[in-house]
Protein backbone atom coordinates (compact mmCIF):
# COMPACT_ATOMS: atom_id res chain seq x y z
CA UNK A 1 0.00 0.00 0.00
CA UNK A 2 1.34 3.44 -0.83
CA UNK A 3 4.14 4.56 -3.08
CA UNK A 4 7.27 2.45 -3.60
CA UNK A 5 10.38 3.50 -1.72
CA UNK A 6 13.38 3.58 -4.02
CA UNK A 7 16.55 1.90 -2.86
CA UNK A 8 20.01 1.81 -4.37
CA UNK A 9 18.94 -1.22 -6.44
CA UNK A 10 15.30 -0.32 -7.12
CA UNK A 11 12.08 -0.48 -5.07
CA UNK A 12 12.44 -1.82 -1.52
CA UNK A 13 10.10 -4.57 -0.27
CA UNK A 14 9.53 -4.74 3.49
CA UNK A 15 7.98 -7.92 4.94
CA UNK A 16 4.32 -7.48 5.93
CA UNK A 17 3.88 -6.74 9.65
CA UNK A 18 7.60 -6.38 10.33
CA UNK A 19 9.03 -3.86 12.79
CA UNK A 20 11.28 -1.55 10.84
CA UNK A 21 14.05 0.87 11.75
CA UNK A 22 16.06 3.32 9.67
CA UNK A 23 19.76 4.08 9.87
CA UNK A 24 21.27 7.51 9.21
CA UNK A 25 22.73 6.20 5.94
CA UNK A 26 19.25 5.10 4.78
CA UNK A 27 19.62 1.43 5.70
CA UNK A 28 16.25 -0.20 6.46
CA UNK A 29 16.31 -3.04 8.98
CA UNK A 30 13.33 -5.25 9.75
CA UNK A 31 12.38 -7.70 12.47
CA UNK A 32 9.82 -10.15 11.02
CA UNK A 33 6.50 -10.38 12.84
CA UNK A 34 6.70 -12.71 15.85
CA UNK A 35 10.52 -12.78 15.88
CA UNK A 36 13.00 -11.36 18.38
CA UNK A 37 15.66 -8.67 17.85
CA UNK A 38 18.23 -11.34 16.92
CA UNK A 39 16.22 -11.98 13.72
CA UNK A 40 16.83 -8.42 12.44
CA UNK A 41 17.76 -8.31 8.76
CA UNK A 42 18.66 -5.48 6.38
CA UNK A 43 15.99 -5.26 3.69
CA UNK A 44 17.53 -2.45 1.68
CA UNK A 45 18.95 1.02 1.67
CA UNK A 46 16.93 4.10 0.75
CA UNK A 47 18.49 5.97 -2.14
CA UNK A 48 19.36 9.37 -0.66
CA UNK A 49 19.88 12.16 -3.19
CA UNK A 50 20.54 15.89 -3.11
CA UNK A 51 18.68 17.25 -6.16
CA UNK A 52 19.20 20.60 -7.83
CA UNK A 53 15.94 22.17 -6.69
CA UNK A 54 15.76 24.44 -9.75
CA UNK A 55 15.90 21.41 -12.07
CA UNK A 56 13.05 19.47 -10.43
CA UNK A 57 9.83 19.23 -12.44
CA UNK A 58 6.43 19.21 -10.70
CA UNK A 59 4.09 16.55 -12.05
CA UNK A 60 0.30 16.75 -12.42
CA UNK A 61 0.03 14.57 -9.29
CA UNK A 62 1.89 17.16 -7.19
CA UNK A 63 5.09 15.10 -6.92
CA UNK A 64 8.48 16.49 -7.90
CA UNK A 65 10.63 14.51 -10.32
CA UNK A 66 14.00 14.75 -11.99
CA UNK A 67 13.78 16.20 -15.51
CA UNK A 68 13.49 13.60 -18.30
CA UNK A 69 16.67 12.47 -20.07
CA UNK A 70 17.44 12.90 -23.79
CA UNK A 71 15.25 9.91 -24.68
CA UNK A 72 12.26 11.41 -22.86
CA UNK A 73 12.41 8.75 -20.15
CA UNK A 74 12.10 9.70 -16.46
CA UNK A 75 15.40 11.04 -15.18
CA UNK A 76 17.33 9.37 -12.37
CA UNK A 77 19.32 11.24 -9.75
CA UNK A 78 22.68 9.95 -8.51
CA UNK A 79 22.94 8.75 -4.90
CA UNK A 80 24.59 11.21 -2.50
CA UNK A 81 26.81 9.44 0.05
CA UNK A 82 26.92 12.61 2.20
CA UNK A 83 23.11 12.84 2.56
CA UNK A 84 21.74 11.66 5.91
CA UNK A 85 18.35 10.45 7.09
CA UNK A 86 16.94 11.60 10.43
CA UNK A 87 14.88 8.77 11.89
CA UNK A 88 11.90 9.59 14.09
CA UNK A 89 11.79 13.26 13.07
CA UNK A 90 8.70 14.96 11.74
CA UNK A 91 9.26 17.50 9.00
CA UNK A 92 7.54 20.79 9.60
CA UNK A 93 5.33 22.50 7.07
CA UNK A 94 6.87 25.09 4.78
CA UNK A 95 3.54 26.95 4.71
CA UNK A 96 2.15 29.13 7.47
CA UNK A 97 -1.60 28.58 7.67
CA UNK A 98 -2.14 32.00 9.25
CA UNK A 99 -0.13 33.82 6.56
CA UNK A 100 -1.95 31.90 3.82
CA UNK A 101 -5.35 32.76 5.32
CA UNK A 102 -4.47 36.46 5.69
CA UNK A 103 -3.25 36.49 2.09
CA UNK A 104 -6.47 34.86 0.87
CA UNK A 105 -8.59 37.39 2.76
CA UNK A 106 -6.53 40.23 1.28
CA UNK A 107 -6.97 38.85 -2.24
CA UNK A 108 -10.74 38.46 -1.70
CA UNK A 109 -11.03 42.06 -0.48
CA UNK A 110 -9.03 43.36 -3.43
CA UNK A 111 -11.24 41.37 -5.80
CA UNK A 112 -14.39 42.85 -4.22
CA UNK A 113 -12.91 46.35 -4.48
CA UNK A 114 -12.04 45.83 -8.16
CA UNK A 115 -15.54 44.52 -8.89
CA UNK A 116 -17.12 47.56 -7.18
CA UNK A 117 -14.86 49.86 -9.19
CA UNK A 118 -15.88 48.16 -12.45
CA UNK A 119 -19.54 48.35 -11.47
CA UNK A 120 -19.21 52.07 -10.65
CA UNK A 121 -17.40 52.72 -13.93
CA UNK A 122 -20.17 50.90 -15.81
CA UNK A 123 -22.86 52.94 -14.03
CA UNK A 124 -20.99 56.18 -14.85
CA UNK A 125 -20.76 55.17 -18.51
CA UNK A 126 -24.51 54.42 -18.62
CA UNK A 127 -25.33 57.79 -17.02
CA UNK A 128 -23.05 59.60 -19.47
CA UNK A 129 -24.76 57.83 -22.39
CA UNK A 130 -28.22 58.74 -21.10
CA UNK A 131 -27.20 62.41 -20.66
CA UNK A 132 -25.78 62.49 -24.20
CA UNK A 133 -28.88 60.84 -25.65
CA UNK A 134 -31.18 63.34 -23.86
CA UNK A 135 -29.18 66.32 -25.18
CA UNK A 136 -28.74 64.93 -28.67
Amino acid sequence: VGRPVMGDAGPIAVPQGAQISFGADGTISAIPQGEGPEAMVDVGRIKLVTPDQQALVRGDDGLFRAPPNEDGEPGALPADEDARLVSGALEGSNVSAVDAMVSMIDVARRYDMQMKMLSTADENAQRANSILSIQG
